[in-house]
């Protein structure tokens, strides 16, 4: 088992919205942090499928340390995303 981190971002009237750094690309949303962290794991799942399914690399997750020392990452709340590669 795997452990990706995601990021989580909340603009004023707007749902959570989940990124995945080492899937760039990769976004999801859920109206509640609930909901958001159920559409990660759902989201990952589903593209890591795709990925397998056509035969491209799965990277290895990234460390956190990594993750928030780009600027752009600080503002965001951060949480792992289990997954069975």
């Amino acid at each position: 088992m795997r452990n990706y981190i995601a990021l989580i971002h909340k603009e004023a009237k707007s749902d959570y919205g989940v990124s995945f750094p080492d899937f760039p690309g990769l976004v999801t949303a859920g109206a509640t942090l609930d909901d958001a962290r159920a559409m990660a794991e759902e989201a990952l799942a589903f593209h890591i499928e795709g990925l397998l399914a056509d035969d491209e690399a799965i990277p290895d997750p990234s460390d956190l340390e990594k993750i928030i020392a780009d600027d752009s990452n600080r503002e965001a709340a951060s949480m792992l995303v289990p997954i069975e590669t």
